[in-house]
Parts: C-alpha cells; structure tokens; sequence
C-alpha cells in the first residue's frame, strides 16, 4: 500500500489514517491477535485516532462560515468569528 503523506508535516493524510485505523479495528474485532500484538495494535490505533483528532481540529478552525449580514449581502468570514 503506498503511503499517501501530507508534504507539509510527513504524516498520513487523514484518509490514510482512516484507512489504516479501520484495518486495525477489523484486526482486534476478529479476536485472534496474540495479547503481545493485540495491545501494540491497539497503542497504534490511538496514536492514529488523536492525529486524526487533531487534522480534524485544524480543518474545523479553516472552515469558513457565509453569513447574510443586515443588509442581505453575503460576508465570510472565519468559523471562530462566527462562534462568537
């Protein structure tokens, strides 16, 4: 499987990570890893579910939100404004 990598930071893209995340979920439901492998797979899938945590946050801060303001024109303007 090649390694699709996000140039800026080296690591999985998030796709990859799902990806990867889901075979290792499909590895420990089938119950038949040795303890040994079952915990190093499980320490993996962590790893893998709080960087796919964090690319989630940093795309959620780059959302932009349309907004109509009074007037009826449409305005962007960052999801952290809009929260606010």
């Amino acid at each position: 499987m090649s390694a699709a990598r996000d140039p800026a930071t080296d690591k999985p893209t998030f796709e990859e990570g799902m990806q990867t995340l889901e075979g290792i979920v499909k590895r420990l439901e089938q119950g038949n890893l040795p303890l040994e492998e079952s915990l190093d797979a499980f320490e993996r899938g962590i790893q893998l579910l709080r960087l796919l945590h964090d690319k989630l946050g940093e795309v959620e801060r780059r959302v932009e939100v349309l907004v109509r303001d009074a007037d009826g024109v449409l305005r962007v303007r960052d999801a952290d404004d809009a929260a606010r």
